[in-house]
């Protein structure tokens, strides 16, 4: 299986390629490194994910460049599942994060990018790039109803970002 758009990878930087919608979101989530490594752990055992509202579905222990996974999204104990493959990978002592793409049976094409950063000052920075289009006539038809509900989503993503550290502290 391939992944559905040429544009892969392009989530890593802030250079988001042309035709696609974009989202962008930032939040500070904490302070300190237990903070960014409790956020850090989180999203390499897809707590991120979780803690959203998505089930996952991988046999991969942690994120991999190449690796796959499902995203069960829904409501009411319905479930869509969506398969995506990571492109991208970022370890460091003051980043982690990853990028991953849409693969054929995604309702849309493009990648989305979760970033965690412990800048100088101590503060934990979670970032949140995504590049889409439809895929699906039922994605296209359903128009700002799909963007809505992408819109939900990062909005969760950020929640989750936020929880995590808190789960920490207690």
């Amino acid at each position: 299986m391939d992944l559905t758009y040429t544009e892969v990878g392009r989530t890593r930087d802030d250079e988001l390629p042309a035709g696609f919608r974009h989202a962008r979101r930032h939040t500070v989530v904490g302070s300190g490194e237990e903070a960014f490594r409790a956020v850090a752990a989180g999203m390499r055992h897809f707590q991120i994910h979780r803690l959203a509202g998505a089930r996952v579905r991988t046999e991969d222990p942690a994120p991999a460049v190449g690796g796959r996974f499902l995203s069960g999204i829904g409501l009411f104990g319905l479930r869509y599942w969506v398969p995506c493959q990571f492109v991208w990978l970022s370890d460091t002592p003051t980043e982690y994060g990853y990028g991953f793409g849409t693969l054929p049976g995604h309702p849309v094409r493009g990648e989305e990018a979760f970033l965690v950063h412990l800048d100088r000052h101590g503060r934990v920075h979670f970032r949140l790039r995504a590049f889409s289009r439809p895929a699906t006539w039922a994605t296209r038809l359903g128009g700002p109803i799909t963007t809505l509900a992408q819109q939900i989503a990062y909005d969760r993503y950020l929640s989750s970002a936020h929880k995590l550290t808190q789960v920490h502290r207690t």
